[in-house]
Formats: structure tokens, sequence, C-alpha cells
């Protein structure tokens, strides 16, 4: 009966601990949801529905990416002329850049956000922090777009900041950078880990349903035992 008594509680004390978590998220991801929707209008339904696919394309939550579209957004929105469908599309291409960029290099998330967020006020002395091989003045920044340029066949304005962040997207998927999260999370235990964390967030704020998790925990047992098995034979071969 103590035995039961004990594990009664722990169960309950778990339920109110994940309630509680569970409505301080939602309480927040309203509040990004109101932001989302007044500064997209016809297009935020689109932002959420790429925020919620985010676990798997950026490694991050839907409301991490929500918080990073917001920064940028009223900058990009006016760049492409009131277009909010274009710059919905942009906006998500650049935050999976970011990401991509993250795995790639082992950069800090914050650091590349910082970039980004910097192009927005046209400050480029944070370009460096992308890895890309172009310094942080604007200059450089106008090198950037050339080469881009030359690449794509588009010439990009530097006046233009969703000119600038499909430019980086020109330059990061000539280096193979592109699509490096999607495949993380699909092939390696840390990428997977970090889908897994972000559709957990989802769930917790409503933006996701818990096949999520069940899919993103299967993949990350998966890579785990895959990893477990190479680390035995491993051993066993020096042995």
């Amino acid at each position: 009966l103590a035995g039961i008594a004990v594990g009664t509680t722990a169960v309950a004390t778990g339920f109110t601990t994940l309630v509680s978590a569970s409505i301080k998220a939602r309480g927040e991801m309203e509040q990004l949801e109101g932001g989302v929707n007044k500064i997209f209008g016809e297009s935020a339904q689109k932002v959420m529905e790429n925020a919620s696919k985010a676990y798997k394309t950026a490694g991050i939550s839907a409301s991490q990416y929500m918080e990073q579209v917001t920064s940028f957004s009223a900058r990009l929105i006016q760049a492409t002329g009131g277009d909010t469908a274009k710059a919905t599309e942009i906006a998500n291409q650049a935050i999976i850049d970011m990401a991509d960029n993250v795995n790639t290099y082992g950069s800090s998330m914050e650091s590349v956000q910082n970039a980004y967020q910097g192009f927005a006020k046209a400050n480029y002395t944070m370009l460096d922090n992308l890895k890309l091989g172009y310094g942080g003045t604007r200059s450089e920044m106008q090198r950037l777009l050339k080469d881009a340029q030359k690449l794509s066949g588009v010439k990009y304005d530097i006046n233009h900041l969703d000119d600038i962040y499909q430019a980086i997207h020109v330059i990061q998927e000539d280096l193979k950078i592109t699509g490096t999260t999607a495949k993380e999370a699909e092939q390696t235990l840390t990428g997977s880990i970090a889908s897994l964390k972000a559709s957990w967030s989802n769930f917790l704020s409503g933006t996701g349903d818990l096949s999520q998790v069940v899919e993103s925990a299967r993949n990350c047992r998966k890579k785990y035992l895959e990893n477990h098995k190479r680390g035995y034979a491993r051993n066993r071969k020096t042995n």
C-alpha cells in the first residue's frame, strides 16, 4: 500500500507538472500566433504550417520558429512590396538556411540569428558569423551578392532584404550546406534528439500532436541502436 501511494503521488506530480508546462506553452503560443496574424495577415496560416513542420526541417519548435520569423518579418514584407506570400516563403527558407549553417559549421544558433537580424537593419558586421568566407562589412556583403549572381544569373540588390536572404541561400546551396538539418534529423542521433525535443515542445503548445512525438522518438531510438551496434562492432574489432 505504501508503494502504491508513492507511485500514485509520483504520477499525480508528473501529471500536474505536464499540465502546468502545457498551459504555459499554449499561452506563449497564443501570443506568438497573435503577432504572426497581425504581421502576415492572409499568409499567417502558411507561416503556422511551416512552423509546425520546423521540428523536422530546422530542428526547432513552432514557437522558436515564430519568434525568429517575427524578428525580421516587418522589414522582409516591406522589401517584397507588401507581398506577404513571398515574404512567408523567403522567411521559411531563411530559417532553414540558419539551421543548416549551424549544423554544418557548429556555430551557435544565436550568433547566426543575430547576423540575420542585423541584415534586416542594414548591419553587416556579423556576416562573418555565417562562416561562408565573407567578412563583416558592407563591401563583403556586396561581394557575396555578386558571387550569388554569378551562380544563379539573378541580380541581387543590397537594399532589399529578400535579395540578401536569397543570395545567402544560393551561396549555401553551392557549398552543399542546404538540407543538412533535415538529413541530420533522419540520419544522426544528435539530429533526431533535436527533432524529438522540438516535437515535444509542439505537443505541449498544441501546435503538434502526439504522433509527431512518437515518430521522432522511434527515429531517435533507431539511431541510438545503430550507433550502439557500430560502437560494439568497433570495440570488438579493436579487442
